[in-house]
């Protein structure tokens, strides 16, 4: 794991050297807001304040700042006798966003189902395949955001704004709370792609609304569970 004074130091030169950027508080909470999510910093990275400042050639005072926001974001938590560390994941918090997101975007991917243009499922299928090149030497960071782009192209078309509201909600709460959740469940990423070929078969063949929603429910709840399994967690009863 790598220290945050050691780590692209190049990155906080620039910040500190260019013209028209943002507050110092800015710079540091914009990189190591990015180190977090990229993976970069995992869960239980101390973040050394005097570090991050003599890194970005200012005071301890903006990178204070900093800190605060991303704790306020649910990306750090102080530790005590320890100090700021990056975040895990809220087993409690994961559970509940993601029995909602079940239920949501299940809907959300049968509603749209009708919707989706040839051009769209084959780009999904792209994604899909880009995914499945990724198991051969697995990146989870880079399989969550092929992740992430594929489910989108799925419910983006569903005709009903307020379930679409949600489920961008939904998936932003998950975005503010790891990087990746296939870092902790790395095997459940092989699963999931065939469950992505079984789903887009069903869409392709314009199967009922209803196996569509099953399966795009089934497919997220199986994620979650197998989290909670690594947690030492029952399943999730929905």
């Amino acid at each position: 794991m790598s220290s945050v004074s050691g780590t692209a130091s190049s990155t906080g030169q620039a910040a500190s050297t260019a013209t028209g950027a943002g507050s110092k508080s800015e710079q540091a909470y914009s990189l190591l807001k990015e180190r977090i999510l990229g993976g970069e910093m995992s869960p239980g990275y101390r973040l050394v304040l005097s570090s991050i400042a003599t890194e970005m050639g200012c005071s301890v005072v903006p990178v204070r700042e900093a800190i605060r926001r991303l704790e306020a974001e649910g990306l750090v938590h102080f530790v005590r006798n320890v100090g700021a560390t990056v975040a895990g994941i809220d087993p409690d918090l994961y559970l509940h966003t993601m029995q909602t997101l079940s239920i949501i975007e299940g809907a959300a991917t049968a509603l749209a189902a009708p919707n989706i243009s040839a051009e769209e499922l084959a780009k999904a299928r792209e994604l899909n395949n880009q995914m499945r090149e990724v198991l051969d030497n697995f990146d989870p960071v880079r399989f969550t955001a092929l992740n992430t782009e594929f489910h989108a192209l799925l419910y983006a078309r569903c005709p009903n704004p307020h379930i679409l509201e949600l489920v961008h909600r939904g998936w932003n709460r998950l975005g503010r709370m790891r990087s990746s959740v296939f870092r902790y469940v790395p095997d459940r990423a092989h699963a999931s792609v065939s469950e992505h070929d079984a789903l887009l078969d069903l869409i392709e063949a314009q199967a009922a609304p209803a196996d569509v929603e099953h399966a795009a429910r089934a497919h997220r709840t199986t994620t979650l569970n197998a989290f909670l399994a690594q947690n030492h967690q029952p399943p999730s009863p929905i």
